[in-house]
């Protein structure tokens, strides 16, 4: 039996966006070809642009409102004249709306930097954006292209994760980017695969939870337990107290540990293991030495493994797979991987895979079982 739950929407999803890179593709064979190469040259004009309105948290100040540039200036503290040029760039941009010489208001694109947006990916736009994250891609690529090393090491001298536990202001920034994940992929993940199965998911490196609660909103009879470094469950712990809704008050837990050590213990088949993101920030030894936790911490006890990643066609890449596995590139040890990688690490820690389960978002669900139980039917 299948976990894919709607087959349909998802193949139209899947369609909508092999039209959409085709879309993409059309500036370059539309604009000449210097002219389109000193385009991609100056690209990052617009990310900084749109990094400093929000910054600036120009999209939450405006609100519903449409507001004169030396009226929105008093309020930001910036000066009127350098204001409007960057919103001027931002609206033709396609960011903001220009309603009438020097007056400016959100639209369908600036709404999602609002702070009081329940798709806001401002936090995101400000990690790509922040030194840490930005200066290995502009002074460290070349040299990691040369010799194969990770940009990041190269500029911060240490991984990224031991840069995280010695720097908790980017921390928490790396920690709230990762809950707006949610605004790019929907919460398809929690409705479009199976969770009903089962009863409990075991959200391996879930950061602050938020996959854990959508899969929780969608299915009132699951628990969840979310397990992660020490200093992003402690904040965790710390914001659910607060924030937790009654109703899933005591649904959720959170356990701290090293999940290169080893992973909580499946108590039965309806356990399931959830790694999002997590494995394509490492290389293949140590997401094969991950992945044989869970195997090992699932075996004899019918718990399946889902992991949630991008699968990058085998030959000619879409953008988004190409763009984000430079990402990974600049920042980690780790890839996006074809489905051939995904199956070859599956085998080497001892799970088989059983399904790709398609989502109406970039990525795939790959569920996997111990191979000594990968015979038997899914619960």
């Amino acid at each position: 039996m299948t976990c894919q739950r709607n087959a349909g929407a998802v193949r139209r999803f899947s369609r909508l966006m092999a039209f959409g890179s085709w879309l993409q593709a059309l500036p370059n064979r539309l604009t000449p070809a210097p002219f389109r190469l000193i385009q991609m040259g100056s690209a990052f004009w617009q990310s900084r642009v749109l990094c400093v309105a929000a910054q600036l948290d120009v999209a939450t100040v405006l609100g519903d409102a449409s507001m004169d540039t030396d009226d929105l200036a008093r309020q930001l503290g910036v000066q009127p004249d350098p204001l409007y040029r960057l919103l001027r760039m931002l609206a033709a941009m396609g960011v903001f709306h220009e309603d009438r010489p020097h007056w400016f208001s959100n639209n369908r694109l600036s709404a999602h930097l609002r702070t009081d947006h329940p798709q806001c990916v401002r936090d995101m736009v400000l990690m790509h954006n922040s030194p840490e994250m930005a200066t290995p891609w502009f002074q460290t690529l070349a040299q990691g292209v040369r010799t194969g090393e990770v940009p990041f090491e190269c500029s911060h001298g240490e991984n990224l994760y031991g840069y995280m536990n010695q720097h908790p202001g980017f921390d928490a920034l790396f920690a709230h980017a990762m809950d707006s994940v949610e605004a790019l992929t929907g919460p398809h993940f929690a409705t479009d695969f199976d969770w009903s199965r089962f009863d409990r998911v075991i959200d391996v490196g879930g950061s602050r939870g938020s996959k854990a609660q959508a899969i929780l909103r969608h299915h009132p009879h699951m628990q969840a337990l979310v397990f992660d470094r020490p200093t992003v469950v402690a904040a965790a712990q710390a914001d659910w107290q607060v924030q937790a809704p009654p109703q899933m008050a005591q649904r959720l837990r959170f356990l701290a540990g090293d999940l290169m050590e080893g992973v909580p213990a499946a108590q039965g088949k309806g356990d399931i293991y959830l790694l999002s993101a997590v494995l394509h920030g490492m290389g293949d030894e140590d997401a094969v030495c991950v992945l044989r936790h869970v195997a090992s911490a699932c075996a004899g006890t019918g718990a399946a493994v889902a992991v949630m990643e991008l699968v990058v066609p085998e030959h000619r890449a879409d953008y988004a797979s190409a763009a984000f596995d430079m990402q990974m590139f600049m920042g980690t040890q780790g890839r996006e991987r074809t489905l051939t990688q995904w199956r070859l690490l599956a085998t080497r820690a001892g799970l088989v895979l059983q399904e790709v389960v398609g989502l109406q978002s970039l990525g795939s669900i790959l569920l996997l079982r111990p191979a000594v139980a990968a015979v038997g039917e899914l619960p």
